[in-house]
């Protein structure tokens, strides 16, 4: 740390550090940047890192995940916010009539997989967990009852009664099939919104389309579920209003014949037959207000927090895991470790193959996309992208750091590759210390 503050690059390297936002392992670029006159072959302006401090540019690693990048998954955050929320109000290229389209906020969750301690509330107080006067004793010679009343930090919550009653292939199994039951649940509906209007289905697209943005949120036992901003369009998208006979009551009805008409299969394999999931009970539908307690602002603050989270909730891993590894050998929690233990079982059987639940073990068994959206339903991260590109670009230009040129006249040639990334320990230090504005 001493030899970089002495460093006569320290100033340009500290720069780096405030361009990458405090990005606690930026990528290490190393190249240069041409830019020729297309009609006579001059040489305008040349960016190379040689003069670099080590010889290398240093980027941000753009994940979403806040457990490895706070910094960059802060960055995420806030483009997921102003996406769900352009989808709500308007702005960033779609109309503010949007306000008037049918639309709400939905919860699907999982069904249940055994009684696992909870935290329980009713008019602001706190509720014991199970609290059972004859509760049954399981095969495993269990109570399957508890009476305490949950701090909201209790470890425990999540945490099966009895870890052997528990179904762990179940809850797996529905993780890994989840993606697939959100895309017949999105199907479902529209043709029970074609049905609604008297309409064969390959003719609704030219009456209404169904826009939405999901996002999935992992509960403390170790399920997915997802909660969606679900909007009803004329065709072609935001555009133009739905049809007349497609209110909100409408949609709110397909909502609730999806939720319950849909099922995915898992494959027999063993001596296991194959199994039939779907939904949980619970299935929560409000309408989104702009003066209530359920505001545009609150659900696109509420989605875009979870797009940046996975499964450390639950006490799992962040990476993938090696299926040689000795598990035993990480912090993690027996619920958690149980979890990933039965995905390692279950990938290895072929029957299960195209679930990759070895891959994705570290996930407990979720392969989908954690934050999306339908095509129609408002502007794009990469657009967001481009805009704060172009907005860096225009600065650079305005501050004299690159020439002001002709993009139809100038021809740029990059040359990159990839020299490592993350910072040595002294170097994390001093990143910490700028970040925070001490120095």
């Amino acid at each position: 740390m001493i030899k970089r503050l002495n460093r006569p690059d320290y100033d340009r390297w500290a720069s780096q550090v405030r361009h990458t936002g405090g990005c606690r392992q930026p990528i290490h670029l190393r190249g240069r940047v041409d830019h020729y006159d297309q009609a006579t072959g001059r040489l305008l302006h040349r960016y190379t890192t040689r003069s670099e401090p080590d010889g290398v540019l240093r980027v941000p690693c753009k994940t979403r995940r806040a457990t490895r990048c706070p910094a960059c998954a802060e960055t995420y955050r806030a483009d997921t916010y102003h996406l769900i929320r352009a989808g709500l109000i308007g702005g960033k290229g779609v109309p503010e009539t949007v306000t008037g389209h049918p639309t709400l906020f939905v919860t699907l969750t999982a069904p249940s997989f055994g009684a696992v301690h909870t935290r329980r509330e009713h008019s602001g107080k706190v509720q014991p967990c199970h609290a059972r006067r004859n509760a049954e004793i399981c095969p495993h010679g269990r109570a399957m009852s508890c009476t305490e009343r949950h701090h909201k930090d209790d470890p425990r919550l999540g945490e099966p009664l009895c870890p052997d009653c528990y179904d762990y292939t179940g809850s797996v199994l529905f993780n890994a099939l989840a993606p697939l039951l959100w895309k017949r649940f999105a199907d479902s509906a529209r043709r029970a919104l074609a049905k609604a209007g008297g309409l064969p289905l390959k003719d609704l697209r030219h009456h209404l389309t169904l826009s939405f943005a999901k996002v999935a949120e992992y509960q403390r036992r170790g399920v997915v579920h997802f909660h969606a901003v679900i909007r009803l369009d004329g065709p072609g998208g935001p555009t133009a209003p739905p049809p007349a006979w497609a209110p909100t009551d409408t949609l709110t009805q397909a909502i609730h014949h999806a939720a319950k008409a849909v099922s995915a299969t898992a494959p027999a394999y063993a001596d296991q037959p194959d199994r039939v999931l779907r939904w949980g009970t619970q299935l929560d539908i409000r309408p989104i207000t702009f003066n209530g307690d359920l505001t545009e602002q609150a659900v696109a603050a509420y989605i875009a927090k979870y797009a940046t989270k996975a499964a450390e909730c639950v006490g799992t891993l962040d990476r993938r895991i090696n299926p040689l590894d000795d598990l035993t050998a990480h912090n993690l929690r027996d619920h958690a470790r149980r979890l990933i233990t039965t995905c390692l079982r279950l990938g290895a059987q072929l029957e299960l193959a195209d679930l990759r639940l070895t891959d994705w073990a570290h996930m407990l068994g979720f392969r989908g996309h954690f934050s999306t959206r339908s095509r129609h339903y408002s502007t794009t991260l990469s657009d967001l992208r481009a805009a704060r590109e172009h907005h860096a670009r225009d600065n650079d230009i305005t501050t004299g750091r690159l020439p002001l040129f002709d993009e139809d006249t100038v021809l740029v040639i990059s040359e990159w590759e990839y020299a490592g990334k993350g910072h040595s320990l002294g170097d994390h230090l001093l990143a910490a210390a700028i970040t925070r504005g001490c120095i």
